[in-house]
């Protein structure tokens, strides 16, 4: 791949050098030349001085043989311009904006532009910390109708079939940690314990599911 970033700060200089690690070509943007300090002297990508919003410096930095556009300068309005020129103008599918204001990425995640609100996420691993199991999701889609949730497994269920776990929470086992591995579970597989299962629900069946999650099994007649 070959990925233009615009933002030479901690995130930036970061990203870069991880997708250089990873064998992919980077070129990186940032109106401060000094900013280029961070990359060290192993980078071996392009640093192009300007704007990310400009199109001749996109231009210059490969955006027309780019398979993805990041903007992480610390500037939501440069952000949002600059993703919303790579996407619209030169057709990058593969965009994604850090914003600092989490009510302003929801209105561009539904745009179609990915964007990584650093507080709101920041703030959201926090809170999976500190409240319940099922108070706040590890992952939302950006409608708020499907989330993602970490649950421990209450003792009642251990020995029990993860198909009819699904089948009695109306949830998905998207998959299971256990022991340290991550497992895909199969109509043969049974819950042990200790496991911590990763569902699939609807944000309108959460409190259900977890109500029967907490009571365990119904008993078969």
């Amino acid at each position: 791949m070959h990925v233009v970033i615009m933002g030479c700060g901690r995130v930036g200089s970061t990203l870069a050098r991880s997708l250089e690690d990873r064998n992919h070509t980077v070129a990186v943007i940032d109106s401060d030349p000094d900013a280029f300090r961070r990359l060290g002297p192993a980078f071996n990508g392009d640093k192009v001085t300007g704007y990310g919003f400009d199109q001749q410096v996109l231009e210059k930095a490969g955006i027309k043989r780019a398979d993805a556009f990041a903007a992480v300068s610390s500037g939501d309005n440069s952000n949002i311009i600059a993703a919303r020129v790579a996407r619209e103008t030169f057709g990058i599918q593969q965009v994604v904006a850090r914003i600092y204001d989490p009510g302003r990425a929801e209105v561009y995640q539904r745009l179609g532009i990915t964007t990584v609100a650093t507080v709101k996420w920041t703030a959201d691993q926090v809170l999976r910390r500190i409240l319940p199991a099922g108070a706040e999701p590890d992952f939302r889609d950006p409608s708020g109708t499907i989330r993602v949730d970490q649950v421990p497994v209450p003792e009642v269920w251990v020995g029990q079939r993860t198909i009819d776990f699904q089948m009695q929470t109306q949830c998905r086992i998207a998959w299971i940690d256990r022991l340290g591995e991550g497992m895909l579970p199969n109509r043969e597989s049974v819950i042990q314990e200790g496991d911590l299962i990763h569902l699939v629900m609807r944000e309108e069946n959460a409190a259900r599911a977890y109500k029967v999650i907490q009571n365990g099994p119904e008993e078969s007649s």
